[in-house]
């Protein structure tokens, strides 16, 4: 399930003069032009890929994750199998708009896509799945999105916390390991989202952290108003 936030609800005055529309604050009527946006992903690891990439444009009562928090399934299903879906139908009903970016990207590459806010729903969120890890995303959660011009953000990995990182090729998806997406629960799964601290361990099908491992952050996002 989606996670809630209680946001407190603040009204502006407007005076006599005439307002331009682009420049109302209509997120008291919840409503408004829309506003579009291009939204630039770049991967800056040097041998991890991203699996399709969820795009999300929501108010201050949604977040995707909660750190120290539980992952919800939805979260664990993007996190340990490259799966959007699952967030989308979480999301649907309280975001403006929801795109999923087709396709695997790779090291330093960056892939672009336009997306939608209206009223008071003016947050970015951004998540997508390691290649080759575990339980490992990379996400941007509640980014506010710039009225004109660009702004330009650093991705963190996280941990989803739902599987062990024991790096072996038969419980990691995709096409360099295919092993099995989704895991049962196990004593060696911490239990909550966390800052990914890398990839350390020799895998089973030598995943060697040589190649694989990364520091923080590992993604560039750019956002820019285009209408």
């Amino acid at each position: 399930m989606l996670k809630l936030r209680t946001a407190a609800l603040s009204l502006a005055l407007v005076g006599t003069q005439a307002v331009a529309q682009d420049d109302f604050d209509f997120s008291f009527f919840g409503g408004g032009p829309a506003r579009n946006y291009e939204v630039t992903i770049t991967n800056i690891t040097p041998g991890q890929s991203f699996t399709p990439q969820l795009l999300v444009t929501h108010g201050q009562n949604a977040s995707l994750f909660e750190l120290g928090q539980p992952a919800s399934e939805a979260l664990e299903a993007l996190a340990e199998g490259g799966a959007t879906g699952p967030l989308t139908d979480a999301v649907v009903n309280v975001a403006e708009d929801v795109r999923t970016v087709d396709g695997l990207l790779g090291p330093g590459e960056s892939v672009s896509a336009t997306i939608s806010s209206r009223g008071n729903r003016q947050l970015l969120s951004m998540a997508a799945m390691l290649l080759p890890t575990n339980d490992t995303f990379v996400a941007v959660d509640s980014l506010r999105l710039p009225r004109q011009g660009s702004a330009t953000y650093f991705a963190r990995a996280y941990d989803a916390g739902t599987e062990a990182n024991d790096q072996d090729c038969a419980n990691i998806p995709g096409p360099l390991c295919g092993g099995e997406a989704i895991s049962a629960p196990a004593a060696d799964d911490e239990g909550f989202v966390h800052v990914s601290n890398g990839f350390h361990e020799l895998g089973g099908d030598a995943l060697t952290p040589a190649r694989y491992d990364w520091r923080n952050p590992v993604a560039r996002v750019v956002v820019t108003r285009i209408r």
